[in-house]
């Protein structure tokens, strides 16, 4: 059967909202990512075939393909092609996905897949904001939408509510829930954890200085239970909180995918292989609740049990959605996020899939482990799986 191999992961450190990514352009965010995978890879940039990011907010500077702007941003030649796509969170997983499937196929050998999200210069939501304003309409005014789900509004806090009731989540364990994964993504950084797949960008700060940014700026060393439980709820009467929610943040991620032609044509070592891509839809007013079944579907496609999968990389979108996740699956929390999450690290919406799976590739390969599992939840009731070993 054809194989399809990682052969490099890497990604920016996470910006906070208006910190100090706020200066790079988008496209040039990506473009470092890319740049920084051929170099690892040590590639001849011409033999890759296709680069597919991943990116929800394409309006403004991350309009009209950012992937391809993120190309002629890049060292690459201008006869690689690009393409973005749009999964909601899991939008670079989903391109992932897609690099897979066309080394797979043997249609291509060599393909960038990523993601790129700069929440600071488009806020989340903006492009559909911004067009309803101008009178172009609301994406959730489909009058068939309407008649098959009358008078629902589709949330994702209303969503990550509804899960944590369902699973009977109290309001004090996401707090905890939210502290180990500052303390976790703290100690990552503290023993160099990210250094292999963290991309310094040069950035200039609000003072004019000159700095680089290699370390996640949304990581809370001195966070305090004290601190997170004083946090009022998102909704009135709600569980969740801004500290129990991942952060809003600017960043890019990638990795390279090949098969095996490609790793003849490169003379590469491959970090781990794709043993699994699937994507499953559930119900999108809860929403964010598919990556229970997507993972207990994986699983079997794959022939696996939970108990034998390493590491797991599911999103903190909301510490309820892990928390649930956990509790459904009856996976080892050990196994869960081992350098934090989102909660700390940020969720830059489409940099996050291909930023997921460069931290678990390095993980699996800092610990010595085989098997790695991500999951992600997306806007729509959808949830992308991807399993990889290591080799």
């Amino acid at each position: 059967m054809p194989e399809a191999y990682i052969i490099a992961a890497a990604r920016t450190a996470g910006g906070r909202r208006k910190g100090r990514l706020a200066g790079v352009h988008p496209a040039d965010l990506a473009a470092k990512v890319l740049d920084a995978l051929v170099e690892r890879a040590q590639i001849d940039p011409s033999l890759i075939d296709d680069v597919i990011l991943g990116c929800v907010g394409q309006g403004g500077e991350q309009s009209q393909n950012i992937a391809r702007n993120a190309v002629l941003a890049s060292k690459l030649p201008e006869s690689v092609p690009a393409v973005s796509v749009d999964r909601q969170c899991g939008s670079s997983q989903q391109a992932l996905h897609f690099a897979v499937q066309a080394v797979m196929s043997g249609a291509q050998d060599v393909v960038i897949a990523g993601g790129v999200e700069h929440m600071t210069r488009v806020p989340m939501f903006s492009p559909s904001i911004l067009a309803e304003q101008a009178g172009m309409g609301s994406y959730y005014a489909a009058e068939g939408i309407a008649q098959r789900y009358p008078g629902i509004q589709f949330s994702q806090f209303t969503g990550a509510e509804l899960v944590a009731r369902k699973y009977g989540l109290t309001k004090d364990a996401m707090d905890l829930f939210a502290l180990e994964s500052h303390r976790k993504a703290a100690a990552a950084i503290e023993a160099g954890a990210f250094k292999d797949e963290i991309v310094p960008v040069a950035v200039t700060l609000a003072d004019g200085s000159q700095d680089t940014h290699a370390i996640d700026e949304g990581v809370r060393f001195d966070a305090t239970l004290e601190g997170i439980a004083g946090v009022k709820p998102i909704q009135e009467d709600g569980l969740l909180t801004a500290a129990t929610a991942s952060q809003i943040g600017d960043g890019a991620s990638g990795v390279m995918v090949v098969n095996a032609n490609g790793l003849k044509q490169i003379g590469a070592e491959p970090l781990a292989s794709v043993r699994h891509i699937s994507v499953m839809g559930h119900d999108p007013i809860v929403m964010l609740e598919a990556p229970i079944p997507a993972t207990e579907r994986a699983l079997r496609k794959a022939g696996l049990r939970i108990a034998e999968i390493d590491l797991f990389e599911i999103n903190e979108a909301f510490a309820s959605i892990p928390m649930a996740w956990i509790q459904a699956t009856g996976a080892d929390a050990s196994r869960v996020n081992v350098n934090g999450g989102a909660i700390a690290l940020g969720h830059p919406l489409g940099g996050s899939g291909t930023k997921l799976m460069a931290t678990l590739v390095h993980a699996l390969r800092a610990r010595g482990k085989r098997l790695g599992l991500q999951a992600m939840c997306e806007g729509g009731g959808l949830a992308n799986v991807t399993i990889v070993e290591r080799l």
